[in-house]
């Protein structure tokens, strides 16, 4: 690095540090938080933590999206809280104290910020990007890992040191309400005017191509009509995308939408799957961190083999054999069906599977939403809000400071 640039680097640090204490000079009580989502999954992954932060009135959260900000009313529609979606443009204009992404987004915010990382799944799909990134990490601020197994392969990828300050084991927030009774299974299903009484079966796949979707999709879901159970059909986001790489080129929108119309089935379109897990007694899947997601339930998982969509995801094979492990695998929409039932008559059977592979692949769930919020503090400089320590409950949702690293 020249001693020209050394020297623009360190006056730019300056400048930033004035705005800083300019800012807190005006206003020492109060913090900005801005959240940067590519999707309404990315914002759903935030969103405990968005909630937690806004029934703090001395903080103030915004939204946008650096990357897609034409779709920024559909991406935060779940948001509440009364934030404010704001432009790209109007996003490089404020200050804020932190930067919260759950993807490797990078908004330009020339004012600085600490910037922090909290992921958008488990499966393990694109690992030289998600899982073994074969670029540097070292400029975000924190990352909230989900579990230690990714911590260790950052670290063995070269893309962190391991003895870096970024470094929190936190957990995914997400999944915190699968965990801590915040969702009943009947209630879910009749706030939608669904029958709890019938076998519920979520339909989950991911994207590309190559997904379980484009290949027997349309098959399982009207086998699974006609088997006579409560069909829910939640399609990755990216599945809805016009464009090839994303959803094969297909109207999705429009072929599953005629596939269940008149009561057959139910079309999900939300961002945060996590009602729609607790609502169903077994999930159809193909290798997605929904399907990891659901082991948490500990409840029948039958995963569709699609080995195209391995390849072309670059999954490696530790993820695909734990996925495995803890389902039923199957390859044609007859063996769905099959599995479908033998799961309802049996859903005990690889329990113990299912909640190893769980443990593994989640740290301390219940809880991350807590982890997460009491990190952001810290880095914001900013005291926590008073916790009536008698209405936290033992299960693990406590607000405890994460210990740095892997524990």
């Amino acid at each position: 690095m020249s001693a020209l640039v050394r020297v623009s680097r360190g006056a730019i640090e300056a400048v930033r540090r004035l705005d800083t204490k300019v800012s807190r000079y005006r206003e020492p009580d109060t913090r900005d938080i801005l959240l940067d989502a590519r999707t309404s999954m990315e914002y759903a992954m935030m969103a405990p933590v968005h909630d937690a932060l806004a029934a703090d009135p001395r903080v103030r959260v915004w939204l946008t999206s650096s990357e897609r900000p034409e779709r920024a009313g559909a991406i935060f529609r779940q948001a509440r809280g009364g934030a404010a979606v704001i432009s790209p443009r109007r996003a490089m204009a404020m200050r804020f104290d932190a930067c919260l992404a759950a993807d490797f987004v990078w908004a330009s915010l020339p004012r600085g910020t600490c910037r922090v990382q909290m992921f958008h799944g488990v499966a393990g799909k694109w690992a030289h990007i998600y899982d073994r990134p074969v670029v540097s990490m070292r400029g975000w601020n924190r990352l909230f890992f989900i579990n230690e197994r990714r911590l260790r392969n950052f670290i063995a990828a070269g893309a962190l040191d391991p003895d870096s300050e970024a470094i929190r084991l936190v957990g995914m927030p997400k999944t915190d309400c699968l965990v801590d009774g915040s969702l009943q299974r009947d209630v879910v299903l009749a706030a939608r005017g669904l029958d709890p009484g019938r076998p519920t079966v979520l339909y989950a796949p991911t994207w590309t191509p190559h997904s379980s979707l484009n290949t027997i999709g349309e098959a399982v879901i009207a086998g699974l009509i006609d088997a006579g159970y409560t069909v829910l059909v939640k399609p990755h986001e990216n599945s809805f995308d016009a464009s090839y790489e994303n959803s094969g080129g297909v109207d999705w929108a429009a072929r599953l939408g005629a596939l269940l119309q008149d009561g057959k089935g139910m079309l999900v379109r939300d961002g945060n799957v996590s009602p729609w897990l607790v609502a169903a007694d077994v999930l159809v899947s193909d290798h997605s961190s929904v399907g990891f997601e659901y082991l948490l339930l500990d409840r029948p998982l039958v995963r569709i083999e699609v080995p195209e969509l391995i390849r072309r995801a670059g999954v490696p094979e530790e993820y695909v054999s734990l996925m495995a492990a803890a389902s039923m695998t199957v390859h044609e929409a007859p063996e769905v069906l099959q599995s479908v039932a033998r799961g309802l008559s049996h859903p005990g059977q690889q329990s113990d599977v299912r909640q190893q592979v769980a443990a593994e692949l989640f740290y301390r769930p219940g809880g991350a939403t807590g982890r997460a919020v009491r990190e952001l503090y810290h880095l914001m400089e900013l005291s926590e809000p008073a916790v009536d320590r008698s209405a936290v409950q033992s299960s693990g949702s406590e607000v405890a400071l994460s210990s740095r690293g892997v524990a």
